[in-house]
This record gives C-alpha cells, sequence and structure tokens, in this order.
C-alpha cells in the first residue's frame, strides 16, 4: 500500500461537480442565461422538485483548516440583514420556479449556522414554507459547532422539520485543537449530541478529519474512541485539504512540515477506518461511514444514493438552488455561483436581481462525464459508454495503471473499483476527467488526492 500512496498520491478534484470550478466556462453563464434556464426546466411541464442549500457565512472564530467561504464577526447585527436578504433572494426564486415547486431537501450550511439566533433561524424557514411547498417527507438538516449549539437551537428547528444534524469533531486532541483554533471538549459536544437525541432528532453525523497538523495514530484513536461512545449515526471521515495557496492567512498558520507525510496520513485513514468498521459503520461513497439502518447506506444498497453541492443525499432530486454567499446552484445542465463576498452579494439582490457571478454551462460531453464520475463516487461502479476507453482525452495510462495494480476492474459493460481502490476513487475519476486532461493539473490548483 506505501507504493501505492507514493505512486498516486497527486493533486487532484474532489469532484463535487463536474466540470470541477476551476474547469468552468464563466462566460457562459450569466443572470439572464441562469434564469432562463430555469425557467424552461420547472416550465409548465418541466421538473417541480429541488433541494435547497442556505449558505450562513458567518463565524466568530477562524478554524485554520476551513477551506469554506466565510466572515468572520462577533457582531450579531449582521444576522436580520442577512436574512433579509436571503428571503428576498428566495422570492426570485420563486418567480423562476412557479408557486407548484416541492422542496425535498433544505441544508443549513457555512460558515456557522448556530452563529444565528433560533428564531431567525426559524423565522426564515417558516418564510420559505409560506411561499413553496414541502414534501411530506422532506428533509432537513443543519451544520451546528458544539460550543455555541443552545437547546434553543435544536428545539426550534426540530419543531419545524428538521430531524438531522452535523457536528465539527476534527479531533479532540488537544494540540491539534490548539493548532486548528478549534477547542472543544468530549464534554460539550457529548452535552449538544445527548440533548439532540433527548429532543428526537433521527440522525446526528460527526465529521472527523484525518491528515490535521501535529495528528497522531494516537490522536485518531482518541477521537474514534469518543465517537463510539456516543455513536453517531453518520461519520464524515475526510482527508484535511492544505490549500494555503487559496485560502491565505488560515491555513498559514502552520507549515507543511506539522502535517502527516503521505505513509503517516495513509496510517491515519487505514486506522480509522478499520475502526469504524470494526464499530458496525459502512463504507458509503467517498469519506462517508454510516451504520446499516441510517437512510444514508440503504441509499446506497438500493442505488438511490446521490451527490451534490451539499455532499452525499438520499434525495435524489438534480436541481439543487443555492441561497446565500458564495451558495452554488445546480441544475444538472448548469452550474451557477452567488457573489464570494457579503456585500456584493446583498447589494445585487437588495437591487432585485440574481446575485450569479460565475457558472457553467454543460455541454454533451460534460453530461457524459458527469453521469460516469457521479456513479462512481456513488456507488464505486459506472457503466462504461460505448468507446469511452478510446476516446482522445481520457486518461488511459493512469487508467491501465490502476487496472494492473488491480485497483479497478473492468466488466464488458461496466468498470468497478476493487476493495484496495477505495481509497483512490479520486484518482480514477481523473482518469475521465475530459477537462483535466485538456489543460492538465496546474501547480497549486488541487490538493492532494489521498
Amino acid at each position: 500500500m506505501k507504493e501505492l500512496i507514493r505512486k498516486y498520491n497527486t493533486p487532484g478534484p474532489r469532484y463535487t461537480s463536474y466540470p470541477t470550478v476551476p474547469f468552468w466556462e464563466e462566460e457562459s453563464i450569466n443572470n439572464t442565461v441562469w434564469s432562463q434556464f430555469i425557467k424552461e426546466k420547472f416550465g409548465e411541464k418541466g421538473e417541480k422538485e429541488i433541494s435547497l442549500y442556505i449558505h450562513l457565512p458567518f463565524c466568530e472564530n477562524l478554524c485554520t483548516f476551513c477551506g469554506c467561504h466565510k466572515r468572520i464577526t462577533k457582531n450579531h447585527k449582521v444576522e436580520e440583514p442577512y436574512i433579509d436578504t436571503l428571503i428576498k433572494e428566495w422570492k426570485l426564486y420563486t418567480d423562476l420556479l412557479g408557486k407548484d415547486v416541492v422542496i425535498k431537501e433544505i441544508h443549513l450550511g457555512g460558515g456557522t449556522p448556530t452563529f444565528f439566533a433560533a428564531e431567525k433561524l426559524k423565522a426564515l424557514i417558516l418564510n420559505i414554507k409560506a411561499n413553496s411547498n414541502f414534501c411530506t417527507d422532506i428533509s432537513m438538516s443543519f451544520e451546528a459547532h458544539p460550543n455555541n449549539t443552545t437547546q434553543e437551537h435544536l428545539q426550534s428547528l426540530y419543531d419545524i422539520g428538521f430531524r438531522r444534524l452535523s457536528l465539527g469533531i476534527q479531533d479532540y486532541d488537544a494540540k491539534v485543537q490548539k493548532t486548528i483554533n478549534r477547542v472543544q471538549s468530549f464534554e460539550q459536544v457529548a452535552k449538544v449530541h445527548n440533548l439532540a437525541k433527548e429532543i428526537g432528532y433521527t440522525s446526528i453525523s460527526h465529521d472527523i478529519i484525518y491528515g490535521l497538523p501535529f495528528q497522531k495514530l494516537e490522536s485518531i484513536a482518541q477521537t474514534i474512541d469518543y465517537t463510539s461512545q456516543l455513536k453517531p449515526e453518520r461519520i464524515s471521515f475526510y482527508s484535511y485539504a492544505h490549500v494555503p495557496w487559496i485560502k491565505g492567512v488560515g491555513q498559514r498558520g502552520y507549515s507543511e512540515q506539522d502535517l502527516p507525510k503521505n505513509e503517516e496520513k495513509q496510517a491515519l485513514y487505514e486506522y480509522g477506518k478499520s475502526a469504524l468498521e470494526s464499530l458496525g459503520y459502512k463504507d458509503v461513497g467517498m469519506d462517508h461511514f454510516a451504520l446499516e439502518d441510517d437512510e444514508l447506506y440503504l441509499a446506497q444498497q438500493n442505488g438511490e444514493l446521490h451527490r451534490n453541492f451539499m455532499g452525499y443525499t438520499t434525495q435524489s432530486s438534480d436541481t439543487l438552488i443555492g441561497l446565500g454567499m458564495s451558495a452554488i446552484s445546480d441544475a444538472w445542465g448548469a452550474f451557477a455561483q452567488n457573489e464570494k463576498h457579503v456585500e456584493d452579494y446583498q447589494q445585487r439582490i437588495n437591487q432585485g436581481e440574481l446575485a450569479i457571478f460565475r457558472g457553467h454551462l454543460l455541454n454533451e460531453e460534460d453530461l457524459i462525464i458527469r453521469r460516469i464520475i457521479l456513479d462512481l463516487m456513488c456507488t464505486f461502479t459506472s457503466e462504461i459508454p460505448q468507446n469511452i476507453l478510446t476516446h482522445a482525452l481520457v486518461n488511459t495510462d493512469l487508467f491501465n495503471e490502476m487496472k494492473q495494480d488491480v485497483l479497478v476492474n473492468v466488466h464488458p459493460e461496466y468498470l468497478e473499483l476493487t476493495e484496495k481502490g477505495k481509497p483512490f476513487i479520486r484518482n480514477l475519476c481523473m482518469c475521465f476527467d475530459l477537462r483535466l486532461n485538456r489543460k492538465k493539473v496546474e501547480k497549486n490548483m488541487f490538493s492532494s488526492t489521498i
């Protein structure tokens, strides 16, 4: 395995979309093109179901491992005008989507959604509900910071339909926590977790990161031991993406010398994966684990797992509307991203227009490759369109190497990752990434694949 890690640990995308953001043809999308695309897709005989992602960007403190778009402030006066802007943006979308649109899924992400007062979050969701239709089995979830999530947050959101939440753990080791500026005790996490269970939340996820500065096997073992005491239904166990050339001051608070190296980092993953599986967690897609009775695992077993900018989901809607600063919308055939600065986003929405600043209109080739990569990410298998392996831009050298190393098996009509190959799923996706292979990976474009 060490030799495989050395061989395949190269910079590569995480594939939350295809094409990946660096290869979007940004000039193909603006407010007018995006609005027309949505109108046509949700016309009289068009689609009616969507997922809704709401980006709440404010945090009181900077977590230096974080790669999200956020705004650091302790000024809570920013809450009300931001919520007001989200409501105005949703009104713009309902005018495009029509009143009969059905929301299948809502996720509050950030930033720190629990930066906002519980009553403001509740008011936002109730306003959206008053101006649209919620699916009878709607899935509603939010990201929660253990240090500022209150009983009022948990109860208020539960009362309006939220049943899932995600707690950002990262690592319980004191030195790691101090380095990444995310200090929180197991006792505080347990308090929020157990309170959510008492209220009635049916699915809780814990986010754990491997590859953080000063992280050792002992700290991963401790973190998983603590996690086993709470037994969340889902666990995101993913690799730290060190991209200080993109994220600036935060990730420059420590150097690459402080990070676990290739084999050491892979050892953290292998230990963590083995420990989670011994606790009854099943591997669900890339970086995600779930208990056998959780909806996420059942969706994978039934071939119904989906992946979008929110991560893995049980909802099959292929349209995701993103509200808020930097939020990305996905209408399967097109992507659109909002302005990345709060002031720019609010100014444009308050002028009565959507805040799209870039995006991508997918062509026929994009849609074929998108399906291959999505299937690999959700099922570790994919049908092979006729002649795709002879396409001039498929990286056949990499593909043949992976096949020779028994990381992928090729059948007459489909291919599948082997168990040994699952940690290298991003490398396999790179084989079929025609836009990546056209331009090749530029230095400092992506984090390492492993």
